[in-house]
């Protein structure tokens, strides 16, 4: 099944079954869901819950978020019970006990977010088959202005007094490059990843910043596959 094939609103078996060509794996329901699929269910118009609908008198795709309700579908239920879904207007609303039930096979996966996912585990599955890469731009760290710039304000620590001590992460049994500051401070550097793995572990720094530091620095793009396969390797 070629990515034209797939439709707008894909069934579970249509999902699961475009998922196996381009993965070479198997797909279930309980495996679309344990990545973070968003299941969808259309709900025809009901005069009686016309908060739900507004001015969607046809009826909507409802998705289907809430914890418990993706839980019960993951653990193989025989039919779709929501609880709790978006309005037709997107917005967040609590369905009256017991919810609403649907056949299971009126499930439905939107065409992006299936790509989506294919395209992530591609990239995953790229960045493990290949060795990290050696950084062509600085052969063996950054300098402290760099890091400041990068990490300066990700960790809750005087940064900068922290690189002239050089102690644990900082110094030379951790991220600081063994004899860079060997004639003077001033040549000192540091391997960018083994540092914003250790803002992340020893000082509690935010993945998503240190991700987003990786993307958003020239001077680390030559860094990104080590970072991408520490992460990975990491499980991270």
């Amino acid at each position: 099944m070629s990515t034209t094939d797939l439709p707008f609103r894909a069934t579970t078996a249509e999902a699961c079954a475009w998922l196996e060509q381009q993965t070479a794996s198997t797909w279930t329901l309980a495996r679309l869901l344990e990545h973070g699929l968003t299941p969808y269910v259309w709900l025809d118009y009901d005069a009686a819950y016309p908060e739900l609908f507004g001015d969607a008198n046809g009826g909507y795709a409802a998705p289907i978020f809430f914890e418990a309700d993706i839980a019960r579908l993951a653990g193989g239920s025989e039919d779709v019970l929501i609880t709790m879904t978006k309005d037709a207007y997107k917005i967040v609303a609590k369905l009256p006990a017991p919810g609403f039930v649907r056949p299971l096979d009126g499930l439905r996966f939107q065409k992006k977010d299936v790509e989506r996912l294919a395209g992530k585990l591609k990239h995953e599955a790229e960045a493990a088959a290949r060795p990290p890469a050696a950084p062509a731009e600085s052969q063996y760290g950054i300098g402290k202005a760099e890091v400041l710039a990068a990490f300066g304000r990700l960790a809750r620590l005087d940064m900068d007094k922290a690189l002239d001590d050089a102690i644990g992460i900082f110094g030379d049994d951790g991220a600081r490059v063994k004899a860079s500051a060997k004639k003077s401070k001033r040549n000192a550097v540091w391997n960018p990843v083994t540092l914003a793995l250790g803002l992340h572990d020893v000082y509690g720094a935010p993945l998503g910043p240190l991700k987003r530091a990786f993307q958003s620095h020239d001077f680390l793009h030559a860094w990104q596959d080590d970072w991408n396969q520490s992460l990975y390797l990491l499980g991270k």
